[in-house]
């Protein structure tokens, strides 16, 4: 199949590199670059970021969902607890 592509000019350096050491052409180093790239079933290795989580016992009496709307009463409480400043 004859097709036409655009390459990126740091790609081609790298193919017309391979070329040069492997003394191949350029369509078979080309073809062996996808089939490279494509047969691959993962991306690059990397390490599967994984969460640590911690007990908070067996009862909680505090609803999690409901964390920011306590905060803001508690910091509204602190507000109006404190004297007003005096200039």
């Amino acid at each position: 199949m004859r097709t036409t592509v655009t390459l990126d000019s740091d790609v081609e350096h790298l193919l017309r590199q391979a070329v040069r050491e492997r003394g191949v052409s350029f369509k078979k180093v080309l073809n062996e670059a996808i089939r490279s790239g494509l047969a691959r079933k993962t991306p690059a290795a990397r390490n599967r970021f994984v969460q640590k989580t911690y007990s908070l016992g067996a009862e909680q009496h505090f609803r999690w969902d409901k964390a920011l709307a306590v905060a803001e009463a508690m910091e509204d409480g602190e507000i109006t607890r404190k004297p007003a400043l005096r200039e």
